[in-house]
């Protein structure tokens, strides 16, 4: 399938009386890409944790136990929960997501902030420099998060074939238009391209709420 990009380009080339027919064909591949939804996952506050830290907060040794598989391949909500701790208060009862990666990180909403008094700002996953921090507290320790907490940067998730079929790229932010309750775009939505992803618009509670949308429920890109 022709992406969005490539069909730019290929109408620069174009003599000008091809034009007009290739900008109507664009217009209509666009068409059929706003009319294709996606099913959203909210997300509430969670914590994905290293190896080292689920033994600092649960026992050496200990293994996170799944109650329930997510959409994307391979990931699951644990047992365990963890309480966050922040110079202003704290959220207890915080779901750990696994398995366990290279390195910890907790994700909040803009309104656990203020909870908490703390400032974590809105970036992609993994991109953790100068990020907030924090201090976790689990059954058997604690641990200190130093910048290693973020308001996730909403996304999408798509496979190769998701994304060819969408005309969009790894890293391209796009448009979403949400038919919840509010009727909200959501501007700067990144698209995160991979084989082990599943299809699946992430927001968080909070934006969730302004556009009265709930997990399952289907969105759609926006020109």
């Amino acid at each position: 399938m022709i992406s969005a990009t490539l069909m730019a380009q290929i109408e620069q080339k174009l003599p000008p009386s091809c034009r007009e027919e290739a900008a109507i064909l664009s217009s209509a591949m666009s068409d059929a890409v706003s009319d294709l939804g996606i099913p959203t996952g909210v997300s509430n506050r969670h914590v994905h944790l290293s190896q080292p830290d689920i033994e600092a907060l649960f026992g050496e040794g200990y293994q996170l136990t799944p109650i329930k598989a997510l959409k994307q391949p391979g990931q699951f909500a644990a047992k365990e929960c963890v309480t966050i701790v922040g110079p202003k208060g704290s959220i207890q009862r915080v779901r750990v997501l696994g398995p366990a990666r290279a390195e910890t990180q907790l994700e909040v909403s803009k309104a656990d902030c203020y909870t908490l008094g703390i400032k974590a700002p809105v970036r992609e996953s993994g991109d953790l420099t100068g990020s907030a921090d924090a201090l976790l507290v689990g059954t058997a320790g604690y641990c200190h998060l130093d910048s290693k907490v973020i308001c996730a940067q909403r996304h999408i998730h798509m496979s190769p074939q998701d994304a060819a079929r969408f005309q969009v790229e790894n890293g391209q932010r796009v448009k979403v238009r949400a038919g919840g309750g509010c009727g909200v775009v959501f501007e700067q939505v990144v698209v995160r391209v991979s084989p082990a992803y599943a299809l699946e618009f992430h927001i968080d509670t909070d934006e969730a709420n302004a556009a009265g949308l709930r997990s399952g429920e289907d969105v759609y890109l926006a020109r």
